[in-house]
């Protein structure tokens, strides 16, 4: 698979039905289906006032694994310029019901060390694009996003900030839970949380012509579950997230990002650590391709 004469490429994602078919309802014309190695994507054109987008939806399934090998496939088949993760999310702090968060930064909750003294927490945190992060204040700030909700906007407006997020394999169905417990010592600036947003992040920091961002919509909050509540909140949630995602796509220019082989690499502080009340950073920066191997037959280096 290969771009074709499109301005500008994204890859929009989901983990859950309802999540692709909020990203789909803002699709105005027919779409592609294209099959891959057994993934099934849809592809579309938007155009908009800055550029004609060749839009790719792909469904990851739940978890920040499954949603890591998904996000990896569709970069290296179809090489986006941006990748936005649409979905719901549990809410803390100060969310409230069908407000919206583009992550800031996602925070792994679940790594540690696990000893006969208690768990020793490492939490990893993956910050989101810085420029996709700015874009995301002028959408909050402007307001307009609003009005792209579908089917049509709510009478009360909701919210939007741009804020962390906490991402784990797990479903917090409780403040007063240990996991609940971890997160607020841990990640306690986290608006919400969710289950594949550092997956998401990682496979776009492996990839440095890719650009990505995770927008969530608040479906429930950590206290008081329901699933016959679901099925009206997170519908709503996921058209709130996707009508944000829509209007940042709609901000964006092509030449807002330099071509794909012009595009660097910065790991400087790409991935910070915590542990044990330590925050640890990874420090240098890489600028170009970094050489990981010996000579090539034909006498250059191999290169990634």
């Amino acid at each position: 698979m290969v771009t074709d004469s499109a301005e500008a490429v994204a890859v929009l994602c989901a983990a859950l039905d309802v999540e692709y078919q909020a990203i789909r309802e803002h699709i105005p014309g027919p779409v592609v289906e294209l099959e891959e190695r057994g993934t099934l994507y849809e592809i579309a054109w938007l155009p908009t006032v800055h550029a004609t987008w060749k839009v790719v939806l792909v469904l990851t399934d739940r978890d920040n694994v499954p949603a890591a090998v998904q996000v990896e496939r569709a970069i290296a088949g179809f090489r986006p310029h941006v990748v936005f993760f649409v979905g719901v999310a549990g809410g803390r702090r100060d969310a409230r019901i069908g407000d919206v968060v583009a992550a800031s930064m996602i925070y792994d909750y679940e790594a540690g060390r696990d000893t006969d003294a208690g768990l020793l927490t490492r939490i990893k945190t993956m910050p989101s694009s810085f420029w996709l992060v700015q874009q995301a204040h002028a959408v909050v700030r402007e307001e307009r996003w609003i009005r792209r909700i579908k089917p049509a906007p709510p009478s009360v407006p909701p919210g939007a900030s741009v804020r962390p997020l906490a991402a784990g394999t797990k479903v917090v169905a409780g403040s007063a839970s240990e996991t609940a417990r971890l997160i607020d010592a841990n990640c306690g600036d986290a608006q919400a949380v969710e289950m594949e947003g550092s997956g998401v992040l990682h496979a776009a920091h492996a990839n440095k012509q890719v650009d990505a961002l995770v927008i969530r919509g608040i479906s429930d909050l950590l206290d008081g579950k329901d699933k016959l509540a679901d099925r009206s909140t997170q519908p709503a949630a996921a058209r709130h997230a996707a009508a944000f995602a829509f209007e940042l796509l709609h901000r964006l220019k092509p030449e807002m990002f330099p071509p794909h082989a012009e595009r660097q690499t910065s790991a400087a502080g790409a991935v910070v650590q915590s542990g044990h009340g330590t925050m640890v950073a990874n420090t240098g920066v890489v600028h170009g391709d970094l050489v990981i191997g010996g000579p090539s037959h034909d006498g250059g280096q191999l290169a990634r």
